[in-house]
């Protein structure tokens, strides 16, 4: 555990805590200001918009530059969203002003690791960064929930601390050279960042990577909405509380997902993650048709300990594949292009479903279903190209 590592955890922890919190604040505030039950996974839409525009541009940010000042900048854009929500800024804007920070510090934390450590200890190292994630996660959603049933705006001036916090602990980073020197200019980058599209995507490990943590991705955040207006119909709970809970719980098994991962899976024999990713589908249709709260639990943290020993490694190998050939910071710019991309079409979608009145269990039936056949074909494509990887 070097200082870097060290401060990179910390800040991260601190910066997922805020965003998680963020949204059940959120929340709470749309339903204080009246906004319609279908409007709330607009505020992801809004959140994801700068991952999809900014992407060209923010790969080559974190590669031009010291990643962890980029990381430092990120938090403070961040800071300014939760403040601009507080003081009574649109909170659809608000919250997409923390996704502009958000798309620029991802391509910097995860680039960053590559740079500090050496690749044999790289999945470690994510499975570090995962855990530090998932714990903030975890610790999020309990207080966001908690404080957004206790006071609405201490809620946000609270999570506005956590981020200022975050940015102290960037400055904690030591201060490493830019991995890609260049000169920043928006045509040369988008053209740049479309020519790392297309050689990412002629890499069958890197196409592979891409795919699957889409996939995860569009699954995490369709499934944190659907929770929330899955457990007033299933469990007649009505509260901030328990969504937050059950998003809390998966936290719990992605960290034991990702521990799991960490222990037995390398880059060598990354294909045994693709058994989990079907799981994750099985495990969402067992919690539409889940009425009891215990066991809406449990199948929480079954959804957790999929995703995490799926989403891992993945990661890594992206990364190594990006260090290798355009940058990680680039490689991770095209990772969340894909990934923001797959969450706006899927949260869209759901969206749709409930305006045009289906039933949250038929919605958690079918999303389930979706996945199993995705992961499937998944699955069947990674084997055909590398049967014993």
């Amino acid at each position: 555990m070097s200082r870097a590592l060290a401060a990179v955890l910390a800040a991260q922890f601190l910066s997922a805590l805020a965003d998680n919190a963020l949204l059940f604040g959120a929340l709470a505030l749309l339903r204080a200001q009246h906004f319609p039950d279908w409007s709330a996974p607009l505020l992801q839409e809004f959140f994801v918009i700068g991952f999809i525009v900014l992407a060209p541009f923010v790969g080559g940010i974190a590669d031009a530059y010291p990643k962890g000042r980029v990381m430092l900048i990120a938090n403070a854009v961040k800071l300014f969203g939760a403040l601009s929500m507080w003081a009574g800024v649109n909170p659809f804007l608000a919250y997409s002003l923390v996704g502009i920070g958000a798309t620029t510090y991802s391509p910097a934390k995860y680039g960053i690791l590559s740079e500090i450590v050496p690749p044999a200890q790289l999945v470690m190292a994510n499975g570090l960064l995962e855990g530090s994630t998932i714990a903030a996660i975890l610790a999020g959603a309990i207080a966001g929930g908690a404080l957004a049933d206790w006071d609405v705006n201490g809620a946000l001036l609270c999570i506005a601390l956590c981020y200022a916090l975050a940015a102290a602990a960037n400055l904690l980073i030591p201060r490493l050279p830019a991995a890609h020197p260049q000169r920043l200019a928006a045509g040369p980058m988008i053209k740049e960042f479309a020519l790392s599209v297309g050689q990412l995507l002629r890499l069958p490990d890197a196409r592979f990577s891409l795919a699957g943590t889409s996939l995860f991705w569009g699954t995490g955040a369709t499934m944190r909405f659907l929770v929330i207006a899955w457990v007033p119909v299933a469990l007649g709970i009505v509260n901030n509380k328990m969504p937050a809970y059950l998003n809390a719980v998966v936290a719990v098994g992605i960290v034991i997902g990702a521990g799991c991962a960490g222990r037995w899976v390398k880059l060598s024999n990354v294909n045994r993650v693709l058994p989990a990713g079907v799981l994750l589908g099985v495990a969402v249709m067992l919690l539409a048709i889940t009425r009891d709260l215990y066991p809406a639990f449990a199948v929480m943290v079954t959804v957790g300990v999929c995703g995490g020993f799926f989403i891992v490694p993945l990661n890594a190998l992206l990364q190594e594949k990006g260090h290798e050939t355009i940058g990680a910071g680039h490689a991770i710019a095209v990772q969340n292009l894909l990934e923001n991309m797959t969450m706006l079409l899927m949260i869209g979608l759901y969206t749709l479903a409930l305006r045009a009145g289906f039933g949250v269990t038929t919605v958690a039936l079918g999303f389930g279903l979706f996945l199993v056949v995705s992961m499937s074909i998944l699955w069947r494509a990674r084997l055909r190209q590398h049967p014993l990887g």
